[in-house]
């Protein structure tokens, strides 16, 4: 055989390998890009943990000189990672908001339950209103 019937053998069997590769690594990286933006650190480093496997599997197609799939894996690691953070930062950002209006219906609920329930006594019977929860919706 000659040397460019072997490298196109080679390149019709890695360059396959390197797509594949490219598809699990893009996959990874959308895990750990989730995970970052829900906050989960384990996840996003056991994701980024699973996409170099998968991005060093991509690189076999650059023996056939295939440069795309390593390219496009490290590319969507680094672009989807970027994208998580900032949607954490986005979120992080409108917490202290949240937090404080939650609190606040909280206590007003409190209020509402302490100063809606009665209690009257008659002999051995207790009787008194019916405890909501911290649902505002349903007290009453």
């Amino acid at each position: 055989m000659t040397s460019s019937r072997v490298a196109s053998e080679l390149a019709s069997v890695l360059v396959p390998i390197g797509i594949v590769g490219a598809v699990l690594a893009g996959l990874c990286a959308l895990v750990a890009a989730i995970a970052v933006m829900r906050g989960a650190g384990g996840l996003a480093g056991g994701a980024v943990g699973v996409w170099i496997p998968a991005a060093v599997l991509s690189l076999a197609a650059s023996f056939a000189n295939q440069w795309m799939p390593i390219i496009v894996s490290g590319a969507l690691l680094v672009g989807l990672l970027i994208i998580g953070a900032v949607v954490r930062g986005i979120v992080d950002a409108g917490e202290p908001a949240r937090s404080t209006a939650r609190a606040a219906r909280i206590t007003a609920a409190a209020g509402h339950a302490q100063t809606g329930a009665v209690a009257t006594t008659a002999g051995a019977v207790t009787t008194s209103t019916p405890a909501t929860g911290s649902i505002p919706a349903l007290a009453g």
